[in-house]
């Protein structure tokens, strides 16, 4: 029966610090993602100025918005 307490505490483990090391880097994550955006308003003016376009600013509000939106 020893074998079996054994069991029960090594899963108990692994479930107990799975759950704590999905949630900080989870938390890591979502911070690392705040300060530094996949994508901000000066990537947009430069994506629109290859496009050979002159964005205006409610266009590029229009766009962050929508990205911001999404997540």
């Amino acid at each position: 029966m020893e074998w079996l307490t054994s069991i029960i505490y090594t899963l108990i483990g692994v479930a107990i610090g799975g759950g704590l090391g999905f949630y900080f880097t989870k938390k890591k994550f979502e911070k690392e993602l705040k300060e530094n955006p996949p994508i901000n308003e000066k990537m947009i003016r430069a994506m629109f100025l290859q496009m050979g376009r002159k964005p205006s600013e409610a266009q590029i509000r229009q766009i962050m918005k929508s990205i911001n939106q999404s997540r």
